[in-house]
């Protein structure tokens, strides 16, 4: 009855069997299958190996950088001592000085004070006393005879000296007569300005030349654009200031009022 059961039951016994075949079959054809947990094992021995190499690399750059900060540092610091040997010898300096002005105060807080004046004797005035003169002594004179006096020799004196003295006088006058005096002379710039630009510019300067005094010298000119085409003439002339000003200048050249609308003084310099 057991037998007839068991037969009877859907029950696979060769299972086992069965499994590991499929494995090896797929074993041959894809190779052996490697278990997962050699599969991790790989995986972090892999990631140890870039990370140790990450490491040295940055171990490598960190040295080469390092050697660079380092000889800057020690560039700053050999500045550093330069500068501060340099400080102390200015230390020493000032000390050396004070020591010294403090000797020198000590030597001067040492020296006796002038006695004071005596109360009796009156405080100094700002005005001046004038000296006492004692008076002179005049060595004796011998007594003369009476016939060597002259009692009218003093009044011939005095006239001679007054007469040379007017001779003097006289000579000085005529030597300044004949000095020429200094004439005092300026220079002038005007500034002539026509009506327009149809004007001629060649007859305004001989108007303006025609012009003449006592003491009035034309010198250079020249033409200088205005605008519009327009033209004024400059021209320079020199002047005795007490013959002739520019306002006699510039009321003989506006009676020209054919070519002449204005005149300026550009300039005026002392000669």
């Amino acid at each position: 009855m057991t037998a007839e059961f068991l037969a009877q039951e859907k029950i696979w016994f060769d299972k086992l069997r069965f499994d590991e075949a499929e494995c090896r079959f797929y074993e041959r054809m894809n190779g052996p299958a490697q278990p997962s947990q050699e599969t991790g094992a790989n995986t972090i021995l892999q990631d140890i190996a870039r990370a140790r190499q990450n490491i040295q690399k940055s171990l490598a750059g960190g040295v080469a950088c390092g050697a660079g900060d380092q000889g800057e540092l020690i560039t700053r610091m050999r500045s550093l001592e330069l500068e501060n040997q340099s400080l102390h010898k200015v230390v020493e300096d000032l000390r050396s000085a004070l020591s010294k002005l403090e000797s020198r105060v000590a030597l001067l807080e040492k020296r006796p004070t002038a006695s004071p004046a005596p109360a009796s004797t009156a405080a100094p005035s700002c005005t001046r006393t004038a000296p006492v003169q004692q008076p002179k002594v005049r060595a004796p004179v011998e007594e003369e005879d009476d016939d060597d006096l002259d009692l009218f020799g003093s009044d011939e004196e005095d006239e001679e000296a007054e007469r040379i003295r007017e001779e003097r006088l006289k000579a000085y006058a005529e030597k300044k007569a004949k000095k020429p005096a200094l004439i005092a002379k300026s220079s002038i710039l005007l500034d002539v300005k026509p009506w327009d630009d149809e004007t001629d510019m060649v007859k305004l300067e001989e108007c303006v030349r025609s012009v003449q005094a006592d003491g009035l010298l034309w010198g250079s000119s020249k033409l200088v654009p205005v605008g519009y085409g327009i033209k004024k003439l400059q021209i320079q002339c020199v002047v005795e200031d007490d013959k002739v000003g520019t306002d006699m200048l510039e009321e003989e050249i506006t009676k020209f009022d054919d070519y002449v609308q204005s005149v300026d003084v550009a300039a005026f310099n002392k000669i």
